[in-house]
C-alpha cells in the first residue's frame, strides 16, 4: 500500500514495571470511560464522609465530636492533596502515608468512618506502585478492621475478618485491572509501531513505483528520441554531403526537438505535448510517425471514449514499438491496428522486418533492453494484457489490450 499515506504518530512507550510512578496507566487517572471511576471514587469518598460525620455526631456528645471532626477534617483535607498530585503526577509517599496514619486513627477511634476506607484504598493503589502501595493498603485494612472490630464490642470476628478478606478481594480486583491496563498500553504501542513500520514500507513501495514510472516516461520519449536521432546522424555522416545525408539530419533534428518538448513536459506534467489534444487514432499515427514516417494506421469497431490512463498507455505503447522497428527491425512495412471492442480496446502494432526470439530477448541493461518490459508494466498496471509475437525473419507484432471506460463521455476522445 503507498502510495501516500499522512506521517503515523509516534507509538507511545511501554511504561517500565517497579515502583515508580507511571502516568496514565493507573484506572483512577486514565481519561475516557476508566477515568470516569477516579471521579466516582472521589465523589463517593466525600458522599461516605459526610454520612459518617452526620451519624457519628448524632450518636455522641460534643467533647467527643471535637477531636472526631478534626481529624476527620485533616483527612479529608490530606484526601484532596493527595488526590490533585496524584492526578498531576506528583504524588509523594510521604503524603500518602500522613493520609494513611491521620485516617488510621481516625477509623479505630471512630469506626462510623470505616465505610470511606474504600475510597481511600483505591486512592492509595493510584498514587503509588509496588511493595508501598501493598504496605499502605494493608494497613488502611487492617485499621479498619480494628475499627469494626471495637465496634463490635471486641465480640464480633466477623467485623474483624470482613474488613481483611475484602481488602484481599480488592487487591486481587485491582491488580487484575491493572494488569490489563498495562497490557491495553502495550499493546497499543505495538499497534502504533506496526502502523508506523507499514506507513514507512507504502512509502518505500510508493517511491520504487514512482521510479519504475519515471523510468518508463523517459525510455518511450527521451531515450527511443534521441537513440532514433543518433542512427540518422550516424547515416547521414556516412551519406554526406549527398542529399540523403540532408533529409536524415532534418529528420534527426525534428526528432531532438520532439525529445526536448518531451523532455519538458516529463518535468511539468509528464503529458505528450501535441498528442493529447488529437482524437486517440490520429494520436496513435502521429506517435508512430515520429519514428516510423511510413507507418499506416486501421481502425476497426465503432469509436468508444477511453479513459487517459488507457489513452496514455496506449500512446506510450506505439511509441516504444515504433522506436524499436526504425532501431531494429528494417521494415518496409509497418502498421498500427486500433480496435474497439464492447469492453475493451485492443492495438496491435505488426512490421516486417527482422523479427527475434521473444524468449531469447536480452534483459534489461545499460545498453537498452527496458522496452518490451516497459510496454508489459504500463499494460498490466491497468488490467490488460500485452504479448509479443516475432520469429526471426518473420516480423513482429506488438499486441495490447485494455479495458475501456464506457461510462466517460465521448468528448474524452477530443
Amino acid at each position: 500500500m503507498p502510495a501516500t499515506h499522512t506521517s503515523p504518530n509516534p507509538a507511545p512507550a511501554v511504561p517500565p514495571a517497579g515502583g515508580s510512578r507511571r502516568l496514565g496507566m493507573d484506572p483512577l487517572t486514565r481519561t475516557g470511560s476508566m477515568g470516569s471511576i477516579g471521579l466516582t471514587v472521589h465523589v463517593g469518598f466525600a458522599v461516605l464522609l459526610v454520612a459518617s460525620a452526620v451519624r457519628y455526631v448524632m450518636r455522641h456528645s460534643p467533647a467527643d465530636n471535637l477531636v472526631v471532626l478534626a481529624l476527620a477534617a485533616a483527612a479529608s483535607l490530606l484526601y484532596a492533596v493527595v488526590g490533585l498530585l496524584s492526578a498531576q503526577d506528583r504524588v509523594g509517599a510521604a503524603w500518602v502515608v500522613v493520609l494513611v496514619a491521620v485516617w488510621a486513627v481516625l477509623v479505630v477511634a471512630a469506626p462510623s468512618f470505616a465505610w470511606c476506607s474504600f475510597a481511600l484504598f483505591f486512592l492509595c493503589r493510584s498514587a503509588l506502585r509496588g511493595a508501598p502501595a501493598y504496605v499502605l493498603a494493608g494497613a488502611i485494612t487492617a485499621a479498619t478492621a480494628v475499627g469494626l472490630f471495637r465496634l463490635g464490642s471486641g465480640t464480633d470476628v466477623a467485623m474483624l475478618l470482613g474488613p481483611l478478606a475484602v481488602g484481599t478481594m480488592l487487591t486481587l480486583i485491582y491488580d487484575r485491572i491493572q494488569r490489563d491496563a498495562e497490557e491495553q498500553r502495550r499493546l497499543h504501542a505495538e499497534v502504533s509501531s506496526a502502523q508506523g513500520q507499514l506507513a514507512a514500507s507504502e512509502r518505500r513501495a510508493g517511491t520504487i513505483a514512482e521510479r519504475e514510472r519515471v523510468s518508463r516516461e523517459i525510455h518511450d520519449t527521451v531515450t527511443q528520441g534521441l537513440a532514433s536521432s543518433l542512427l540518422l546522424l550516424e547515416a547521414a555522416d556516412r551519406a554526406w554531403p549527398g542529399a540523403a545525408a540532408r533529409d536524415d539530419v532534418r529528420q534527426a533534428t525534428g526528432l531532438l526537438r520532439a525529445s526536448l518538448s518531451e523532455t519538458r513536459s516529463l518535468v511539468h506534467e509528464l503529458a505528450s505535448p501535441g498528442l493529447d489534444a488529437a482524437p486517440l487514432p490520429e494520436a496513435l499515427l502521429l506517435a508512430a510517425r515520429q519514428y516510423v514516417p511510413e507507418a499506416g494506421l486501421l481502425v476497426t469497431g465503432e469509436p468508444r471514449p477511453v479513459s487517459p490512463e488507457v489513452r496514455h498507455a496506449l500512446l506510450r505503447v506505439v511509441q516504444s514499438a515504433a522506436a524499436n522497428i526504425r532501431l531494429h527491425a528494417s521494415a518496409s512495412v509497418s502498421t498500427v491496428t486500433l480496435g474497439f471492442l464492447p469492453d475493451a480496446v485492443t492495438l496491435d502494432i505488426y512490421d516486417d522486418g527482422a523479427g527475434f526470439n521473444p524468449a531469447a530477448a536480452a534483459p534489461p541493461s545499460g545498453a537498452g533492453g527496458y522496452g518490451l518490459r516497459a510496454m508489459r508494466q504500463r499494460v498490466e498496471q491497468l488490467g490488460g494484457l500485452f504479448s509479443v509475437e516475432s520469429a526471426p525473419g518473420e516480423g513482429t507484432i506488438v499486441a495490447a489490450q485494455l479495458p475501456l471506460a464506457a461510462e466517460l463521455p465521448l468528448a474524452a476522445e477530443q
